[in-house]
């Protein structure tokens, strides 16, 4: 049967697979960076000869930044279409000292791979693409209809993207898409990630007088801009933990029974977890355990304070401006737009006199997304993981948000199908960024296998 034979075609490019992996890395596709543009279309052009190779069309597709990658097959009409997405750029490497070995000059160290863009997103996104060759140079056909798109504007907000897919509906259509760009629940641990936090990210400055102002001459009769910036943030939570700001709570979608009955059940220790961050204790919102506070309630968090004077040694000064960034991480019905209006208007009345709001920056915000587990692109996932890595997955939700799986649910109407190989220790955006070579080859069987089952869903 073809799955046994695509099998076979995995055991025997083991090596190939992993010396790709390394000559995509060595490419310092650094998209932040306009010193490196000229690696980073290397590295879409990397995807789309690799995918031209292995008898896909495929082609660059040109924006206002960085170019996007666009394949397809039509293989199986009647069947299922799934749209792969991934992104070719990566994070800066900076700082450099902390890195054992240089981050585009691919490293293996006790089974992973030490680079740059390692499980973030190059080794995740590549195991879809080697799934893909491993079909078409066995049985010449794809199961199901794939769609591929892959962007390197990921790290820089994904702009060209949002984009791209706003004004393609059409050509985009799919009935599931798939990313690899997060990670197993713990090593050996397997997982589908069907639910994501979403984001409404703000900044706020006050200003009190024209300019700094000695403290002593004019304190306590001016207004101190820090001493009220203070007392907004300090409004924003209370001693319970939880968020302060009428209305937030409204449209807050509560856990489901079966959901906290399956988090409990998690291998998951909270004074292990309490040790890894080195915090002298775990606190949150109260009521609820510490995974169902990261996974499924939502937060708000001070990102940064700045004002006054904060260079060595003292300086009485009363400063003439503040300012801070803020997050709120939210939840399934939440709203961003809503919680901004919220937000502003809490700003507003807890304000001390004194001072004015000289800004309320509306940075970004993209909405939760919940993944009906019951779906027959979930239980196809489930079947090809159990291939891939001999096990069950685990269902978990994430804090983080991807914008991009809010995106194609808002303008294609699918919903997206997280299947992360990474570890929670990948230090995805940090130093020493890793992958562990024999996820890498388990992923790649697993999208191999997905394909087959989804053909059969």
């Amino acid at each position: 049967m073809a799955i046994e034979s695509v099998d076979a075609y995995l055991d025997s490019h083991k090596d190939a697979f992993e010396d790709q992996l390394k000559a995509f890395l060595r490419i310092p596709s650094i998209s932040a960076q306009p010193a490196h543009n000229a690696d980073t279309l290397r590295a879409a052009e990397f995807v789309r000869d690799d995918l031209i190779a292995m008898g896909c069309a495929a082609e660059l597709i040109a924006t206002k930044g960085h170019p996007l990658v666009y394949a397809e097959r039509n293989d199986a009409p009647g069947r299922p279409t799934l749209l792969i997405y991934g992104h070719y750029d990566v994070q800066p490497p900076e700082p450099m000292e902390p890195w054992l070995s240089p981050p585009f000059e691919p490293t293996v160290r006790d089974g992973n791979i030490y680079a740059r863009g390692a499980t973030d997103d190059k080794g995740q996104m590549l195991t879809h693409l080697k799934a893909l060759e491993a079909w078409l140079k066995t049985a010449g056909t794809l199961p199901v209809n794939v769609k591929v798109l892959i962007e390197g504007e990921e790290e820089v907000g994904g702009a060209s993207l949002e984009a791209y897919v706003a004004e393609h509906p059409d050509r985009l259509a799919c009935d599931y898409a798939v990313i690899s760009d997060s990670s197993q629940f713990a090593p050996g641990m397997p997982a589908i990630t069907y639910g994501l936090k979403g984001l409404a990210y703000f900044e706020i400055v006050l200003r009190g007088a024209k300019i700094d102002l000695h403290s002593g001459t004019f304190g306590g009769a001016v207004a101190n801009p820090c001493n009220a910036l203070s007392v907004i943030l300090a409004s924003l939570k209370g001693p319970d933990g939880r968020i302060q700001i009428p209305g937030f709570y409204d449209a807050v979608r509560p856990l489901e029974d079966w959901e906290r009955a399956a988090f409990a059940k998690l291998p998951f220790s909270e004074a292990e977890f309490q040790a890894s961050v080195g915090a002298p204790s775990l606190e949150g919102e109260a009521g609820y355990t510490t995974l169902e506070r990261k996974w499924a309630r939502p937060t708000c968090d001070v990102n940064g304070i700045y004002g006054g004077y904060q260079g060595p040694g003292p300086k009485t000064v009363l400063p003439c401006t503040a300012g801070a960034k803020l997050s709120f991480r939210l939840v399934p019905d939440q709203d961003p737009k809503t919680i901004a209006e919220l937000f502003r208007k809490h700003v507003e009345v807890v304000c001390p006199r004194g001072v004015v709001i000289e800004k309320f920056i509306d940075h970004h915000g993209a909405p939760a997304v919940l993944v009906n587990v019951e779906t027959p692109g979930v239980r196809a996932a489930v079947k090809a993981i159990e291939a891939g890595f001999g096990k069950a997955p685990f269902f978990i939700r994430e804090g983080g948000s991807i914008p991009v799986v809010g995106l194609l649910k808002q303008q294609l109407g699918v919903d997206t199908l997280l299947l992360g190989w990474g570890q929670n220790d990948d230090n995805l955006h940090g130093p020493n960024e890793k992958f562990s070579l024999a996820d890498f080859h388990r992923g790649i069987k697993t999208s191999a296998h997905f394909l087959a089952e989804l053909a059969k869903a």
